[in-house]
């Protein structure tokens, strides 16, 4: 069962409090509720639902087979990032975004090999090595095991991009665009949701926010897979238990006439 948001919990995390006027985006006019204390208020009923279609349709990305890759690599979100992906069994990235992550992608899984390399120690490149060579090997794993650990078993291409802080992962989102990949993300007052498939209006310097937010979100994907791989199942079930039905139906026919 998943616990529906309300207003007064996303006020008391203050995903409300926006920006300054002088720093917003006029295409986020829609979002805002009014200004107070020359700062703006957003909206919560607007965060409510569009985080109830942005949870939907990552939903329906999802029972398709691919997964969402979560991306937050400012200080705030980091640690929410990659909870909630972990909850949902997604991947993740909260370190520097690398360019070409999505439209270089065989470069990235290049590198990725090169770390499984470095992390086997019983590799032919560790063979006779001095002391400082050894330890310039170990200093680059120790570098791309931060930067990939949360992609290393990333096989294919995302089918969506959830991000914190659309200003801070422009370089995410427009690899993503390229691509074709639906864009999902939490966006303050100073970002153009007209670039994002699918904004969440929202805090996104707010640590509590960011946090109710991704877990929600992760709660309600790995809920909702469990829930409709188990209807799967049933429905499986029912028509293999009805075949066998009419299977025992049948033989017990036969068995009629032939006495």
């Amino acid at each position: 069962m998943i616990n529906n948001l309300n207003k007064e919990e996303l006020v008391k995390a203050g995903a409300h409090f926006g920006h300054r006027p002088s720093r917003w985006n006029p295409n986020f006019a829609k979002y805002i509720l009014m200004k107070k204390n020359d700062v703006h208020i957003i909206d919560v009923n607007e965060t409510i639902r569009c985080l109830d279609i942005a949870c939907k349709e990552m939903l329906n990305l999802v029972k398709k087979g691919g997964n969402i890759l979560f991306v937050g690599t400012k200080a705030q979100a980091k640690d929410a990032i990659q909870e909630a992906a972990d909850k949902c069994g997604m991947f993740y990235i909260v370190e520097r975004w690398l360019g070409g992550t999505l439209t270089n992608h065989g470069t990235i899984r290049r590198s990725i090999k090169r770390l499984n390399m470095l992390e086997k120690r019983t590799s032919d490149i560790f063979t006779d090595l001095t002391k400082k060579e050894f330890g310039r090997l170990d200093r680059e794993r120790i570098k791309l095991s931060d930067l990939h650990r949360g992609i290393k078993n990333m096989q294919h291409l995302p089918v969506g991009l959830f991000f914190v802080d659309g200003i801070n992962e422009r370089i995410a989102i427009s690899e993503a665009k390229v691509l074709g990949i639906p864009t999902f993300g939490i966006v303050d007052s100073n970002t153009d949701p007209t670039k994002i498939d699918f904004p969440i209006p929202a805090n996104d310097d707010s640590v509590k926010t960011i946090k109710m937010l991704t877990n929600y979100i992760a709660e309600f994907l790995s809920v909702s897979s469990s829930d409709a791989s188990q209807q799967s199942n049933d429905e499986n079930y029912s028509k293999s238990d009805s075949t066998t039905n009419t299977i025992d139906s049948k033989d017990s026919s036969s068995s009629i006439k032939r006495k």
